[in-house]
């Protein structure tokens, strides 16, 4: 047996197996003649089948062959009012953290790793901004053709940050033909969303325009407890306000085919947006606002070499302009503005039974921040090695890799072992066991944040996680089943620092683990059915014992997602189901200041009624049974919801503007 070139790399990690996950799915549809005229749809059903396409050079399923992958189509929720973070929270142990309505900051908990430890990409730009956080309430689902997302494990292939995993946000690819589309929703709580998007031949490649606004008052009545401490105290009838946002930005992307085979692709992207801080429950606030602009830019070559080799070499650019005004004297964190850039060069060579993908990598990042002058940056610098050995005709893999990365000043060294085997007959298993760490953010280590002091002197958080599932599928079944465990170290959190001010600390470890189930049903084109569960155990390891074996605040330990669609483009139905259990929302676990479970149902109906262009209308219903919940914070989310999308689009015959698409 023929030795796989990084195997020494990655001695003494567990290794188990878990088969190949499927990854979204698409194919282009048959052109049809073009009518003269307009022409009405007749109810009458035609489906036409997909074929898997090959992984993209820079897909996820190629940076990571034997990860816990899902893909999750944007293009088939076309029409649908929903933003980024709700078609993220229907995967597996993602849980969203929302603090309001439209334009209010949502982030993404994955398999009990904090909002700052996942990282967020947008066609590989990273996201997360100099607290460690992305805000997802920034990328409209318009922007976007499919979603990626890898869970555990993601230092390896991805870098610093990744200790509970990566999403990352792939845009809308331009086309050589002329196409055009455009979108406007209206609903509750005034809110109007609206894009629209051209696309043709320009300079001998393809290009993309899309331009995206809306805006959203936000004000919603709710029912609150003011004294929660006394039993049987009656409620009271409030209306949420400082809930309102506003924003647009702009998509520009160009493609090029080259000699050779080759490829470069360029991007441009810049959102703006405005919104209303509400502060907390037990400290609400009266005026603070965030205005908060982005751009970024980024650039892709890439080519083959030969019949076996290739090779690419990307750079990105992206800064933050974020403005938060209206707090109280010597609290207000004032003007930051965050700047981050690289370069990243990768080759890939396959030899023999192996396929050796090589990275390097460097980048630099500053903030500054208006009160007192603060300043801080450090460059990030990196080397990543893989190797996918296939064994027994290419139904076992073994995909060892490390990466060593130097961040400001700390050293880190991440490696993984992942493993998958083909049983056959639809049959397999994966595996994975790795280390990750996150380097502390500017914000932690140097920036006062009004009471928030830094500590220059803490230590990168660090986890070590395995999983392994297993999976089955046919044409019409697809079962996904496994579980995972981590162990985080050197946890950051902030404690009282005397006499009335913050600061962040290293504390002892918190343990992980769970089950996750995926299930797919396609007995027809036009009738889909997923489902996805997550069960997730958490345990605080911090040696003060009013914390001790306690469960983290804000991990749900049960959260089940279901949805069912139903009918041709002419007329289908669709229903989504979402079940979360409490939340803790302390260290000590007092269960009776815990955020309550919960269950959504949303349920919707489409019906494309016009041929060239296509014209669809579409109605969706949220938190149909109008459940009242509460965010991280303690404020009231939105009750039920409704909303209205009237969607056109010029040239329906390419499938670039299907609306039959596989689920994730």
């Amino acid at each position: 047996m023929r030795r796989s070139l990084l195997a020494r790399t990655v001695v003494g990690l567990v290794l188990s197996f878990q088969g190949l996950a499927r990854a979204g799915q698409e194919t282009p549809a048959p052109e049809a003649s073009e009518p003269p005229l307009p022409e009405f749809v007749l109810p009458t059903v035609e489906v036409i089948g997909k074929e898997v396409p090959e992984a993209p050079v820079d897909s996820a399923r190629r940076r990571d062959p034997t990860g816990a992958i899902t893909v999750i189509d944007a293009r088939e929720r076309a029409g649908e009012a929903r933003d980024t973070a709700e078609l993220l929270g229907g995967s597996a142990s993602l849980v969203v953290q929302d603090s309001g309505g439209y334009g209010q900051s949502k982030s993404l908990v994955v398999r009990g790793a904090s909002s700052n430890g996942v990282l967020v990409f947008l066609d590989g730009i990273p996201l997360n901004g100099a607290g460690g956080v992305a805000d997802l309430s920034l990328i409209p689902v318009a922007l976007l053709e499919r979603m990626e997302i890898l869970r555990g494990a993601a230092g390896a292939r991805y870098g610093a940050g990744g200790l509970g995993g990566a999403v990352n946000l792939v845009t809308r690819a331009p086309s050589s033909r002329l196409l055009s589309s455009g979108e406007v929703t209206y609903g509750s709580f005034d809110t109007v969303m609206a894009h629209v998007a051209a696309s043709g031949a320009l300079l001998g490649g393809q290009a993309l325009v899309l331009l995206h606004g809306g805006r959203s008052q936000g004000d919603f009545s709710y029912r609150v407890d003011e004294l929660p401490a006394l039993d049987d105290n009656p409620l009271t009838q409030e209306v949420r306000t400082r809930n309102d946002a506003r924003g647009g930005g702009a998509l520009l992307k160009y493609r090029r085919g080259l000699d050779g085979g080759g490829r470069v692709d360029v991007l441009a992207e810049v959102s703006l947006e405005d919104r209303a801080l509400a502060g907390t429950v037990q400290n609400p606030t009266v005026s603070r606002r965030q205005d908060q602009t982005r751009l970024s830019l980024g650039a892709r070559w890439a080519r083959p070499f030969g019949d076996t080799g290739e090779g690419s070499a990307r750079g990105f650019f992206r800064r933050d302009w974020l403005d938060v005004t209206g707090g109280t004297t010597g609290v207000d964190s004032g003007a930051q503005r965050y700047t981050v850039g690289g370069v990243e060069l990768e080759g890939r060579a396959v030899l023999g039974r192996n396929a050796l993908a090589v990275t390097l990598a460097g980048s630099s990042e500053s903030v500054t921040q208006a009160v007192g002058g603060q300043a801080a940056s450090w460059w990030r610098a990196s080397v990543m090695a893989m190797d996918e050995l296939s064994l027994f005709s290419e139904r076992l893999k073994l995909v060892p890799s490390v990466r060593v990365e130097r961040v400001g000043h700390y050293s880190l060294l991440s490696p993984k072992l992942g493993a998958s085997v083909d049983l056959g007959h639809g049959f397999g298993v994966r595996a994975n066991a790795g280390q990750s760490h996150r380097a502390p953010s500017f914000l932690e280590l140097y920036i006062r944040q009004g009471l928030l002091l830094p500590n220059p002197e803490l230590k990168p958080e660090r986890a070590l996680s395995v999983d392994a599932a297993a999976l089955w599928h046919d044409d019409i079944w697809s079962v996904t089943a496994g579980g995972f465990a981590a162990v985080y170290e050197n946890l950051i959190a902030y404690e009282l620092y005397p006499p009335n001010l913050a600061r962040p600390y290293n504390f002892a470890a918190a343990r992980v683990w769970g089950a996750e189930v995926e299930l797919e049903a396609r007995p027809r084109a036009w009738f889909t059915a997923t489902s996805s569960y997550a069960w997730t155990r958490t345990q605080n390891r911090y040696g003060d014992p009013r914390y001790f074996g306690k469960e983290l605040p804000y991990r749900p330990r049960h959260k089940w997602v279901g949805r069912l669609r139903v009918g041709p483009d002419w007329l289908n139905g669709r229903t989504e189901v979402l079940v979360q259990s409490a939340q803790l929302i302390n260290r000590v676990g007092e269960a009776r200041l815990s955020l309550p479970s919960r269950t959504w149902v949303s349920v919707g109906a489409s019906s494309t009624f016009l041929h060239r262009p296509d014209l669809t209308v579409s109605f969706d219903v949220k938190n149909l049974l109008d459940v009242r919940t509460a965010d991280y914070t303690g404020m009231p989310l939105p009750g039920r919801a409704a909303y209205v999308t009237l969607s056109v689009a010029l040239d329906p015959s390419t499938s670039e503007d299907s609306h039959v698409a596989s689920p994730p």
